[in-house]
């Protein structure tokens, strides 16, 4: 990951985490339109720095009333993301494929169309904002239908591509059906469901940023418990907590440095019983004793 992709997910988390959430939001958006900034003279955005504007963007999108957000900021997202579907990365498109799936669970659209200042405004070049909106979302649609049953491309692996129409499927039977995503992890016994996109971009998020510390942090930390509504599994007394896969890494693997420890203070005593049995260290038999 690049240093400006780091920086980003780190923003994006202490934001969450502090607030001041437009904000940050902002920056974001102007990382990915360097070009907006006349006093800067920036070279584009890789494909990978974008694909982390989107993520973070939208992983804070989730934590704003979305009403409150202004209208234009609604539609020039909305484009701008459409734009993305048609870019060559495919990580890329996934992460603006989610984002336009999380515009229409939070109610964008309704937005727009559902303010009479708005839908009776007209523009020159697009009609009226209420049919803009509508010519956007068939659209929308259709590039996510597309991208559902994509053939492979040169230089596409077969997993990429599956995880691709995985992905668009789901966002296709959200836009057309209501039918929303549904995972679920177990953590120490106790599991941790998602059932909306916002809750999905959340956790897909902080599992990259937090990695491995991950599980560790939904057992003990109050505040990502509040975030997904987790309640970890308290062990009755006596009772043996089961250890996830990193912790049997750390504790059980013999190459760990526990067992490697434990294998030298072992191969210590058997040296000192072995002195022992010899006399070597029976009492009585040195002058310094």
């Amino acid at each position: 990951m690049s240093k400006t992709s780091s920086l980003l997910e780190c923003l994006a988390v202490v934001t969450f985490v502090t607030g001041e959430t437009e904000k940050s939001m902002q920056i974001m958006w102007q990382v990915a339109h360097s070009e907006l900034c006349s006093d800067v003279t920036a070279a584009k955005p890789s494909p990978a720095v974008i694909t982390m504007v989107v993520s973070a963007w939208s992983f804070l999108l989730t934590d704003v009333d979305g009403w409150s957000l202004n209208p234009k900021i609604w539609q020039e997202s909305m484009s701008y993301f459409s734009t993305l579907l048609d870019e060559d990365n495919r990580l890329l498109r996934i992460a603006a494929g989610e984002a336009l799936a999380l515009f229409f669970e939070i109610g964008s659209l309704e937005k727009f169309c559902g303010e009479p200042e708005l839908a009776n405004v007209v523009s020159t070049d697009k009609g009226t904002d209420s049919q803009y909106i509508h010519e956007l979302r068939s659209k929308i649609v259709n590039q996510v239908r597309d991208l559902s049953s994509e053939a492979g491309g040169k230089g596409s692996t077969k997993k990429d591509l599956n995880t691709q129409r995985d992905k668009f499927r789901a966002i296709l039977d959200f836009i057309e059906d209501g039918y929303t995503p549904e995972t679920s992890m177990k953590i120490s016994g106790a599991s941790l469901h998602t059932s909306t996109w916002s809750q999905f971009i959340k956790l897909n998020f902080l599992k990259h940023f937090l990695g491995g510390g991950f599980v560790n942090h939904m057992q003990e930390n109050e505040f990502l418990q509040d975030v997904f509504g987790f309640t970890p599994k308290k062990n009755l007394p006596g009772e043996h907590r089961r250890m996830s896969p990193n912790e049997k890494k750390v504790y059980k693997s013999p190459n760990s440095a526990l067992n490697k420890a434990r294998t030298k203070i072992l191969k210590e005593q058997r040296t000192l019983s072995q002195g022992v049995k010899s006399g070597h260290y029976a009492v009585g038999c040195s002058d310094n004793y």
